[in-house]
């Protein structure tokens, strides 16, 4: 057997044991260098991506190495040097295939003669919003780092675009934010752009209309990192995607930074043409999971650190047993206990907190929908809700969907048909066999049990 074959066959139980989706945000560019006597020497196209792999999966790989031929005891895992010849021409990316309060802060721009952005167009910052105020958990870390790395780069570009996704007020905004404002400080001279889609979307028909179209493009085109929020809201409006998909490629070919945030995965965004979903997915795709307790718990007790405030830490708990949505919603109930405790004069107590917020707890003792388990497990592997209820029965899409009904029969009060017409109007016997199937895979594939209990933890 030769090394290659070696080599496609350690990939394909990385992917077996990982899963795809961690097999292709970390593993799949991996490449075969060199195998020099006991050491084999492997690489990546940025440091970011190696640093991960060489702290996560380096060990597992070399067992693997070891299995497939034991004189090999050393794996030694490098940044893919580039050709001295294209180094100019060549456009860093990070190579991944399938990877409240109003706004008063300063806007971000840096000053080039002739080439500033319009300063109407930017958002302004929050000055609350940034890295130092942003508390990172397991659900965030990925998003966090990535965020840091872009900001503090120099002269280079870790990864085009860097797409960051979530639910809402999950930390998304605060990210960019932080980002704006750490460039800010690390490089003053760079022209930063930060804006909504929607306002990207309002600008460009105020060009169209006052035929003013090539200063718009200027505008974009010009600048050196491109913040754009909220992406999903020019799904479906063709025009915009248009003069966006152009924006895009100008600035990727003139290697400057793109960061863009949306609420789900760059292939679950309906109504976005197929090749803007690609480009999204070129660079670092993160996302940003549901808060844990002991994250929710962290956030509760930095935002009381930080307003000096005087608060029995059980209520802290409290909260953050019981709001779950998202981190806004946590903050919103923390100052809703607060300001009641201010304006009547009392102490904020158990009692009192469960009074005034009797509808918000209301609200998050809601049973799991068999929609939201749909929703996380295509995130999880990768593939999209509307396979959720198609007729496709290839592997990669009929095994996901199998472990949504799984879940939703074990997460959920629904009866079988019930559960069979949410997906795609299905006999409750094919609920049945999935539910078998799930059960005999349990039992023989550990990969996919420790992502079924994950899943589980996520959603309840």
């Amino acid at each position: 057997m030769t090394r290659n074959e070696q080599w496609k066959q350690i990939r394909e139980k990385l992917r077996s044991e990982y899963g795809v989706a961690t097999f292709n945000s970390w593993l799949k560019n991996i490449e075969l260098e060199k195998i020099d006597g006991k050491l084999v020497t492997m690489t990546l196209p940025t440091r970011f991506l190696c640093d991960w792999v060489l702290n996560n999966y380096a060990n597992r790989i070399r067992q693997l190495w070891n299995a497939a031929d034991k004189s090999i005891t050393a794996v030694d895992i490098r940044v893919k040097p580039l050709d001295k010849k294209n180094i100019a021409a060549q456009k860093p990316t990070f190579g991944l295939a399938d990877v409240s309060a109003p706004f008063n802060g300063k806007a971000v721009a840096a000053v080039e003669a002739g080439a500033t952005p319009d300063p109407s167009l930017m958002a302004p910052l929050d000055p609350r919003f940034t890295f130092e105020n942003f508390v990172v958990g397991k659900s965030n870390e990925l998003a966090h780092a990535a965020a840091r790395r872009v900001a503090e780069a120099k002269d280079s570009v870790p990864f085009n675009p860097l797409y960051l996704y979530g639910g809402v007020g999950l930390g998304k905004t605060h990210l960019m934010h932080a980002i704006g404002h750490a460039i800010a400080a690390n490089s003053p001279d760079k022209r930063v752009l930060y804006l909504s889609a929607e306002k990207f979307m309002y600008r460009f028909i105020r060009a169209l209309r006052f035929k003013d179209t090539m200063n718009f493009k200027d505008q974009f085109r010009s600048v050196d990192v491109l913040m754009i929020d909220d992406v999903q809201f020019i799904a479906g409006k063709d025009s915009t995607q248009e003069e966006f998909f152009h924006t895009f490629n100008a600035l990727v070919d003139q290697n400057h930074q793109i960061i863009i945030s949306g609420d789900r995965s760059p292939t679950d965004l309906e109504g976005m043409e197929e090749r803007m979903r690609s480009r999204l997915g070129w660079g670092l795709v993160a996302d940003i999971h549901p808060t844990d307790y002991e994250l929710r718990l962290g956030i509760l007790q930095s935002k009381v650190e930080q307003g000096k405030i005087n608060i029995d830490p059980r209520i802290l708990e409290f909260l953050a047993h019981r709001i779950t949505s998202n981190v806004r919603e946590l903050e919103g109930a923390l100052n809703r206990v607060l300001a009641y405790s201010d304006l009547v004069g009392r102490a904020v107590t158990l009692e009192s907190t469960q009074e005034v917020l009797r509808d918000l707890l209301r609200a998050n003792d809601r049973r799991i929908t068999i929609e939201e388990i749909q929703k996380k497990v295509a995130e999880h592997f990768n593939i999209r809700m509307s396979d959720m209820h198609s007729a496709r029965r290839a592997r990669a899409v009929a095994r996901p969907r199998q472990v949504a009904m799984y879940l939703a029969k074990h997460l959920t009060s629904r009866s079988l048909p019930e559960i069979g017409r949410k997906f795609g109007g299905r006999d409750h016997t094919t609920v049945m066999h999935a539910l078998k199937k799930i059960d005999e895979l349990r039992q023989e594939d550990i990969a996919l049990s420790e992502d079924i209990d994950l899943l589980m933890r996520m959603l309840e």
